[in-house]
C-alpha cells in the first residue's frame, strides 16, 4: 500500500516557535507508531525565527533534538526560501519534498501561523490541509472579530471593549477618556489583551487607574487592535471539538493553578497548572458547555480541531464563552488531546482522524 505523505509544517516567527517544535514532535511519534507507521510517511518542513523555510536534514535534527535551528541553512540543507521577504509560492514550489505533499498538517502557533497567512497559502497550493480555512483561522485569532461573531450567535461573553493602538497613543486629550470610559462599563479588575496573539502574550489583569494606563501600553506594543475585559470570578474549562460540518465535543477539563491568573509563565512551567479531566460539574452544565463549544466552532466557520474555552461561574451557575483556539497545543500533554483521550479517542487515533478531515474537506463530493 502507497503510504500517504503529510507535510508536517512547524516552527514559525511567533513567540510561539518552541511550542510548535513540541507540538511537531509528537505529531511525528504518533505517525511512526503502531497502524500509522504503514500508513503515513513524514516530510517535515522547518520555519526558522528568521523566516528561512528549510527541508531535508534540518527539520529532521530539530524534531530528534527539540532545539531551534538558530543558524542559517547550511549547504547541506535544502533551503526553501534564502530570503526570508521573498516567500512567494513560486519561489518554494520547485523543491521536490513539496510537490510530493499529498496533506499538510500545519502546526504553527500564534501570528502567521494559525491566522489564516499560511492557511492562505496552503489554498492556493490546492492540497489538503488539516484545521480551519483562512476565514475561520482569522477570525479564531482576532479576538475582536471573534466576540463579535460570538455576539451574533448569541453566546454569552463577559463585558468587554474593543480598543485600537491609536487610541491608546493618540492625544493627551483622548487617553484618559478612554480609560474613563473603561472603568465605567468595564471595572476593576480587568484584563488587557492584545487581540491577535496566543498564549496569553501581552496579557495583563489590572486594578486600578495606573495598572490600566501601564497595560493598554504596553498591549499596544503588540498589537494595533486590542480588548479589554471585565473579571470574573469562575472556574476555568474547556471543551475539544472534533469534525468538520458535523463536529462533536469532548468531554470538559478544568485548569487550575495559584497564579493570580492564567498566564505565560503559568501556562509553560511544568507544575504550575494542573488540568483535572473531567472537570467535575453537574451533567447539565457539562452539556451545556459542549453545546456551547459545537456553537462556537460554527460560528467562526472552525474546521478539523478546535478547543474553546469558557467561564464557570459556580455561583450563579452561568457559563460564559473566552474563546475559541482553532490550532491549540498538540503535545501529548497538551490539553487538546488529552481531553479526547478521555473521551476514548487515543493520540495516534485523533492525528490520524485529523488527516482524514483533511482530505474529507478538500474533496469536491
Amino acid at each position: 500500500m502507497t503510504k500517504l505523505r503529510v507535510g508536517l509544517l512547524f516552527g514559525g516567527r511567533s513567540g510561539e516557535h518552541e511550542v510548535s517544535i513540541k507540538s511537531a514532535r509528537a505529531i511525528a511519534n504518533a505517525l511512526s507508531a503502531g497502524e500509522n507507521a504503514s500508513k503515513y510517511e513524514i516530510l517535515p518542513f522547518y520555519i526558522q525565527k528568521d523566516g528561512r523555510w528549510l527541508a531535508g536534514e534540518a527539520p529532521e535534527k530539530v524534531l530528534a533534538t527539540g532545539s531551534p535551528l538558530l543558524e542559517s541553512a547550511s549547504t547541506s540543507e535544502e533551503n526553501l526560501t534564502s530570503n526570508p521577504q521573498a516567500q512567494t509560492l513560486s519561489k518554494w514550489q520547485s523543491p521536490s519534498q513539496v510537490a510530493q505533499v499529498d496533506v499538510w498538517f500545519p502546526i504553527l502557533h500564534g501570528p502567521n501561523g494559525e491566522d489564516g497567512t499560511i492557511q492562505g497559502l496552503l489554498t492556493l497550493m490546492q492540497v489538503p490541509f488539516v484545521g480551519s480555512g483562512v476565514l475561520g483561522s482569522a477570525m479564531g485569532m482576532d479576538k475582536i472579530a471573534m466576540k463579535m461573531a460570538f455576539e451574533q450567535a448569541g453566546l454569552p461573553q463577559v463585558k468587554y471593549k474593543a480598543v485600537t493602538r491609536a487610541q491608546v497613543w493618540s492625544n493627551p486629550c483622548v487617553f484618559p477618556k478612554l480609560c474613563d470610559e473603561i472603568e465605567a462599563t468595564l471595572g476593576y479588575p480587568a484584563f488587557v489583551k492584545p487581540a491577535n496573539l496566543g498564549s496569553s502574550v501581552g496579557i495583563a489583569k489590572v486594578r486600578s487607574r495606573p495598572e490600566l494606563e501601564a497595560a493598554l501600553d504596553s498591549a499596544a506594543s503588540y498589537d494595533r487592535r486590542l480588548v479589554v475585559e471585565a473579571g470574573v470570578v469562575a472556574r476555568e474549562v474547556e471543551c475539544a471539538v472534533l469534525g468538520n460540518d458535523r463536529p462533536q465535543a469532548s468531554v470538559i477539563g478544568e485548569i487550575t493553578y495559584d497564579s493570580d491568573f492564567y498566564d505565560y509563565e503559568t501556562k509553560y512551567t511544568e507544575g504550575r497548572a494542573d488540568l483535572l479531566i473531567p472537570a467535575q460539574l453537574p451533567e447539565a452544565i457539562a452539556r451545556q458547555i459542549q453545546d456551547m463549544a459545537l456553537q462556537a466552532f460554527a460560528a467562526v466557520d472552525a474546521a478539523g480541531l478546535a478547543r474553546v474555552d469558557f467561564f464557570y461561574v459556580e455561583a450563579t451557575q452561568e457559563v460564559f464563552i473566552n474563546e475559541i483556539n482553532t490550532l491549540p497545543g498538540f503535545t501529548a500533554t497538551s490539553m487538546y488531546p488529552q481531553l479526547w483521550a478521555h473521551s476514548g479517542v487515543s493520540f495516534p487515533e485523533l492525528v490520524e482522524r485529523l488527516i482524514q478531515l483533511a482530505l474529507e474537506r478538500h474533496s469536491p463530493s
